[in-house]
């Protein structure tokens, strides 16, 4: 015969299991402080803090996110890297930031095999942009312009896009007039006040390009745009490169397995469930969610950073 548990032990068993089985036994020991290496209210900024809330809804752990901006990543990871590696410091940036930023900053001591990877969020959307209807608003447009001299202005919001933008005019016998904005926005504005042809942006423009005001000429990433899976990838326009990347977090160096594990799947779990905001967000906003935690994120660092030493020495070589 089956025995059941009466209502009242039913509940004090259920109030004595820990909040998700993904939290592997792990707690931190006070609040978690989150470092934001984006603007505050921008689409990264606002991953972030969703992600950082459904946790708390979900597994009880205290996170006070904060702005910690400025240096394409850099300024964040040199104050993590000095936060206790318990857990209870975390922070969120690119797979640029740990691998090309740091390299071509010569700064080794920033590069991902200083921190401890714990997720990865979503997979960047960066695509080549023009305005729609415009005299760039496709391949072959820019291709005629350029033989016909006419200079094209090309933003770009790092040095890794200003090395990919080169390299793929060069492909093309292209002499990009090639200039450096302050990120996605910062093109988009460009574009829409006549400053700029093109330019890469890494999101942003998903709303522009639904509405029917912009365009993604090509894909900047190794795989199909959300937005226009029609564009093609910039590898098929000649480039040997793409700019391919994740949002990310990561923890200080020496954080414990069991730690890592706990945190890297908690970021999983809520991203994944369809019921929350950060779900809602990414699926909207960045074509879903794209988590790698464990071995994976570390093997894809590792291809990331190998391509980037390949893309530094092939630009200073040309």
């Amino acid at each position: 015969m089956k025995k059941f548990l009466k209502p009242l032990a039913l509940a004090a068993a259920l109030l004595s299991l820990p909040l998700s089985a993904h939290a592997e036994g792990w707690t931190p020991t006070g609040p978690i402080k989150l470092m934001i290496g984006f603007a505050a209210g921008g689409g990264a900024d606002t991953q972030a803090r969703l992600i950082a809330q459904a946790i708390e809804n979900k597994y009880g752990w205290k996170i006070l996110p904060e702005q910690v901006t400025g240096n394409g990543g850099l300024n964040l990871a040199k104050q993590l890297k000095n936060e206790p590696a318990d857990g209870t410091a975390i922070g969120m940036v690119v797979t640029e930031t740990l691998t090309y930023s740091a390299l071509a900053a010569q700064q080794p001591g920033l590069t991902a095999k200083n921190f401890t990877p714990l997720a990865s969020t979503v997979a960047f959307q960066t695509g080549l942009v023009a305005m729609k209807g415009g005299a760039f608003d496709s391949w072959d447009k820019i291709k005629t312009a350029a033989k016909a001299g006419t200079p094209i202005r090309f933003g770009v919001a790092t040095d890794r896009w200003a090395d990919v933008t080169y390299l793929l005019g060069k492909a093309d016998g292209i002499d990009f007039n090639i200039v450096q904005v302050k990120g996605g926005a910062g093109v988009m504005n460009g574009l829409r006040g006549g400053d700029l042809d093109l330019g890469w942006v890494a999101g942003a423009q998903g709303k522009p390009v639904q509405q029917g005001e912009m365009v993604n000429v090509a894909s900047a990433v190794s795989h199909k745009l959300a937005d226009s899976p029609d564009a093609p990838l910039i590898t098929d326009l000649g480039s040997k490169y793409s700019l391919d990347g994740y949002f990310m977090f990561i923890a200080p160096k020496g954080l414990a397995p069991k730690a890592r594990k706990a945190i890297g799947d908690a970021i999983a779990d809520v991203l994944n469930d369809p019921a929350t905001q950060a779900h809602a967000l990414v699926v909207k906003s960045f074509g879903g969610p794209a988590v790698l935690t464990g071995a994976a994120l570390n093997d894809k660092l590792n291809k990331l950073m190998t391509e980037s030493k390949d893309l530094l020495a092939t630009a200073s070589a040309n």
